[in-house]
């Protein structure tokens, strides 16, 4: 099945939003009677990886990434340094109307494939949860330039306004030589507006013990596809973003990031925050 289907990414979708909105940070509205399934039908895999060990289970490292990328672009835009926001591959995440509401001068793109963008639009308009500084487009992650592509987004928008752009729950999905393709795009789209943050979420092989990897097993099933391991360790992950054309990146534990509360702060976090900058 082609990355790029969205039939593929589909069902992750619909079950991080379910554990959003269980967790208390999203709206019901963005919340599918497929991910309360899904996410059913997983409670006994999470139950079970719990078990083998005092570690996060799925739901909480959702969580935990989820909290430690809305801290980071919280600060950003507290400090004057982000003023518009681009999230992409951003399925059923409700980051995109919090943080519109919560601040009104900041403009926010959300930015999925053609038919999963056209659902999330639906879907906020019918709620009321879209105001005038919350756009959803369509964007390809996947895609250099040309309609739908980040490049064609940024050619409109101002330079120099202090940008943010986050994917989250994207990069495991695909091999490494596309992840360093979509590093690339999005250190070139920062670089066309004037510098600015990059934010998303990484597993690394090194992070993973062997219950890890049976529950990766389960995982890849669930995805209905691979999840890929792409680093041994976060100086790896960092020498690839510095090579796609970052000028600083730090990949960290959740727990490693001041300022903020995770779940199980003190155990063996697999996922890892990235925190890359252009400019």
């Amino acid at each position: 099945m082609a990355a790029s289907d969205p039939s593929r990414i589909s069902p992750t979708a619909h079950y991080t939003g379910t554990v959003w909105f269980l967790h208390g940070m999203s709206h019901r509205a963005l919340v599918s009677t497929k991910g309360l399934l899904l996410h059913a039908a997983l409670a006994p895999a999470n139950f079970a990886y719990g078990r083998l060990g005092d570690r996060p289970n799925l739901d909480e490292m959702l969580v935990a990434r989820h909290v430690v990328i809305d801290h980071l672009l919280e600060q950003e835009i507290a400090a004057g340094r982000v003023h518009q926001v681009i999230e992409v591959a951003a399925g059923m995440s409700p980051r995109g109307f919090r943080f519109a509401q919560r601040h009104p001068s900041l403009h926010y793109f959300e930015g999925d494939l053609p038919e999963s963008a056209e659902r999330k639009r639906k879907v906020l308009e019918a709620a009321g949860l879209r105001g005038p500084n919350h756009e959803v487009v369509t964007i390809d992650a996947l895609r250099d330039d040309g309609e739908g592509s980040l490049a064609a987004l940024c050619a409109r928008l101002p330079r120099g306004a202090g940008t943010a752009l986050i994917t989250e729950g994207l990069l495991n999905y695909f091999d490494l030589p596309t992840v360093e393709a979509i590093w690339r795009r999005m250190a070139r789209a920062l670089r066309a507006l004037g510098g600015g943050l990059y934010l998303a979420d990484l597993n690394l092989g090194g992070d993973a013990t062997l219950a890890a990897l049976v529950f990766g097993k389960v995982l890849s099933w669930f995805a209905r596809g691979q999840v890929h391991l792409h680093f041994d360790g976060p100086a790896q992950a960092e020498g690839a973003l510095l090579a796609a054309g970052f000028a600083q990146a730090h990949v960290r534990k959740p727990a490693d990031v001041p300022g903020v509360n995770v779940p199980r702060a003190n155990d063996g976090h697999i996922v890892r925050v990235v925190e890359a900058r252009v400019g």
